[in-house]
């Protein structure tokens, strides 16, 4: 029995440790979109970065949803890495809105959003353009402001940011506006977004993430 559960565990960690696969497809404006996809099931989790990131830099996050029964696409934005723009240069949330899709193309049957400054602002508007029922979950870390946030369709919504960023004001006036349900967490510290990963906030964060995006099966 012993040797069965050693066994189990090499090949668990083996599945866990193997590195992402790269996929890519086509935003409605007809960029694009390369991402890295970790795990399977029906739940799905897109991950938009921040202006200082790219796509490889989820990858410990991605690795734990994976973990937890999830679908994890993490994109690169156009101009970002391999993928490249479309007929509107600035339009972020097609790219979001194209990983949603995918998902949902690939056996999604739930699909959540985490969007992390710029990635959050785009994921913001991409709820804007959504058809009902697209995106189930909507996660903003530190999001850039969107003009609309009372239009965002998402089944529920999470706002995360430091306490003491220079962003928290915007961050708190986008939750007042957000449709219900919604939640807004204030972590301690002053770092913004995926910085904050780099700090003692790190596991409150990641815990956060877990409890949000609930996998089905695990």
């Amino acid at each position: 029995m012993a040797m069965w559960a050693t066994t189990l565990w090499v090949l668990f960690s083996l599945v866990q440790a193997s590195p992402p696969r790269e996929v890519s497809f086509e935003a409605a404006d007809g960029a694009s979109i390369v991402a890295d996809v970790y795990g399977q099931g029906t739940d799905a989790v897109v991950l938009a970065h921040g202006a200082a990131f790219d796509k490889g830099s989820w990858k410990p996050l991605a690795k734990t949803l994976a973990g937890q029964g999830h679908f994890v696409l993490a994109i690169d934005f156009r101009g970002y890495g391999k993928s490249t723009g479309g007929r509107q240069d600035r339009a972020l949330f097609q790219d979001v809105l194209a990983a949603v899709r995918y998902a949902r193309a690939h056996g999604a049957t739930t699909v959540g959003v985490l969007g992390a400054s710029m990635g959050g602002g785009a994921a913001a508007r991409a709820a804007v353009a959504a058809k009902p029922g697209e995106i189930d979950r909507l996660m903003l870390l530190s999001a850039v402001a969107i003009p609309n946030p009372g239009a965002m369709k998402a089944g529920r919504y999470l706002f995360v940011a430091s306490r003491d960023e220079p962003l928290a004001p915007s961050v708190k006036g986008q939750f007042a506006r957000a449709p219900e349900p919604k939640r807004l967490e204030l972590l301690d510290g002053s770092a913004h977004a995926q910085n904050i990963f780099a700090t003692s906030q790190s596991a409150r964060l990641t815990t956060l993430i877990l409890d949000f995006f609930p996998a089905s099966h695990h």
